[in-house]
């Protein structure tokens, strides 16, 4: 496999703590936290970044100024100062509220939303678990996001967040459906579930977005709706008094449903990144890693411009459509992959 400066440096440090210490199985171990602090620095790093973007691309489509206040003319330190009054915040836990659910829900929902990036080939072998099942696990793990939205809004004790609970529960099972049947043709090319291998078979600029340009306008769909961004933000709206299923919660608490929401916007660009996009692929004046990133960015750039753009749906208009509409237009991309490879003795 050819070597990237990523995993070149990466085998650099565990070939010197192998040699000063002569234990081996310290220096996997010492990469393995150096990867996992990588990680949560790049999800923490874009919940800062992504907060003070959105405002500032919002701006510039309604011909507005954005933040310009805190941080000087550009308000750069806007994110600072909303991270600070956050943090300054009353923790208020609501009368009768079931209180080992209620605080376990933020925690357990940014623990699938961290630990998928675990699968994602950041670069030519720069993935911290590199498994032949990664696309099971990736989705097997980033379904359980849809328990803690339940556990928040059952124990609150509030019946709006009660709803709340079961809309989004309802919009995310709903949409889950056609975003993994969008990726079977994908999955049926390669003869892999590997995302590495998944990423090799693009190269060559023969992206999947060209393959397969219907299940990538199905996927993106499904990943917005996924991620409750408008138009399908059907569970917390702008206009509306309550926030779904954490509307009662505050300050840190209601941070890390937030920072939660942001690690999957980022989570559903580098999905596209890879399956669609080549991943790291690109041309070699830039190392793998840099062409990740543009990708990943300019996919979260398209899914705010979605927001900035569309309005909202109606709930059952919501659910109709992906059920209706996507789900067998998914189905159908399927079968006409399938007849495809059958066409060309590709089976």
């Amino acid at each position: 496999m050819e070597t990237s400066l990523l995993s070149g440096l990466a085998r650099w440090i565990h070939d010197g703590i192998a040699s000063l210490t002569g234990v081996p199985l310290l220096a996997n171990f010492v990469l393995i936290i150096i990867g996992i602090a990588a990680l949560l620095g790049i999800i923490s790093m874009a919940a800062i970044v992504f907060t003070y973007a959105e405002r500032k691309v919002c701006a510039f489509m309604q011909m507005r100024l954005g933040p310009n206040r805190v941080g000087g003319r550009f308000g750069l330190l806007q994110p600072v100062a909303d991270m600070l009054k956050l943090m300054s915040k009353e923790d208020i836990m609501p009368a009768g509220a079931d209180k080992v659910l209620w605080a376990l829900s933020p925690a357990l929902l940014f623990v699938p939303a961290a630990l998928v990036y675990a699968f994602f080939p950041f670069d030519a072998g720069v993935v911290l678990a590199d498994v032949n099942v990664g696309v099971f696990l990736l989705f097997a793990i980033s379904s359980q996001a849809v328990l803690p939205f339940l556990m928040g809004g059952y124990a609150s004790n509030n019946k709006y967040s009660m709803i709340g609970g079961f809309r989004i529960v309802s919009q995310m099972i709903s949409y889950e459906a056609p975003l993994l049947f969008s990726l079977l043709g994908i999955l049926m090319i390669t003869g892999s579930m590997r995302l590495e291998d998944i990423v090799l078979a693009q190269q060559g600029g023969r992206w999947f977005l060209f393959l397969q340009p219907l299940a990538f306008i199905i996927f993106l769909i499904s990943a917005v709706a996924e991620t409750n961004r408008t138009p399908f933000d059907l569970v917390e709206g702008e206009s509306e008094i309550i926030a779904g299923p954490f509307t009662e919660y505050s300050g840190m608490r209601w941070a890390l449903f937030f920072l939660a929401e942001y690690a999957n916007l980022l989570t559903a660009a580098i999905l596209a990144t890879t399956f669609f996009l080549g991943g790291y692929l690109g041309p070699s004046f830039l190392p793998g890693f840099v062409w990740f990133a543009i990708k990943a960015v300019a996919m979260v750039f398209l899914i705010m411009w979605f927001r900035w753009t569309f309005p909202r749906t109606r709930v059952d208009q919501m659910l109709s459509f992906g059920w209706k509409a996507l789900l067998p237009l998914a189905i159908l991309n399927v079968f006409l992959t399938g007849a495809v490879m059958f066409a060309l003795d590709l089976v």
